[in-house]
């Protein structure tokens, strides 16, 4: 059974495969409550397949971008799984995610814009089904267009984005999808970040003659 979740948005979504199909699905109603909703989201997916930790065999994560504290909480608890039950693990930029689901909508020219606080966006290209450029940190000033966007930037920022459609929120049943196919390129479980951290080494001393 493959395991999914995202936690790089304000949402924890989480999923169970057993290859065939998404046997059950999980989103949590509170928002930026990650590392208290992850868990009992997995408990409630696993509890609803009659499944345990044993019956995962592997686990599929979204890697962002995002905040940090979101995209932690989701990249340790999918490392120590895979780790403690000796099982692969996947990375999907979580972008990806909100794209697939948008061609499976009909849409073919797009882009993807999340929020990334600070009053700017994590923005990509997607034509025919494939990223075309992107993932990147721009305000929705310098990227406004008048091309379909989906995501949760696209609501935020309509003087920019006026054209918009769903989905707002990567959709772990959607994660599930694309590693089972591939629809898209499978990263290594390591968070992707686009922002310099704001904590900076600091300058080292000026010499004193």
């Amino acid at each position: 059974m493959l395991l999914a979740f995202d936690t790089a948005t304000p949402h924890v979504t989480v999923a169970l495969h057993d290859g065939d199909r998404v046997v059950a699905s999980y989103s949590s109603a509170e928002t930026m409550r990650h590392g208290e909703m992850l868990a009992p989201g997995i408990a409630d997916v696993l509890g609803t397949a009659g499944a345990t930790n044993r019956d995962v065999t592997a686990v599929a994560v979204g890697v962002g971008p995002g905040p940090f504290t979101g995209l932690r909480v989701g990249l340790v608890t999918a490392r120590t799984m895979a780790l403690a039950l000796g099982i692969p693990v996947y990375g999907v930029c979580s972008l990806d995610i909100l794209a697939a689901e948008a061609v499976d909508a009909g849409h073919e020219e797009f882009l993807v814009a999340t929020d990334a606080r600070r009053k700017e966006v994590y923005l990509a290209s997607y034509d025919d089904a494939a990223r075309v450029d992107g993932p990147q940190v721009i305000r929705p000033a310098d990227a406004a267009t008048e091309r379909l966007v989906v995501g949760r930037g696209a609501v935020l920022y309509p003087e920019a984005f006026p054209h918009t459609a769903a989905p707002e929120h990567p959709s772990a049943a959607v994660l599930c999808d694309v590693v089972v196919h591939e629809r898209f390129e499978l990263l290594d479980p390591e968070p992707l970040y686009l922002r310099r951290p704001d904590a900076m080494e600091p300058h080292r001393p000026k010499r004193v003659s």
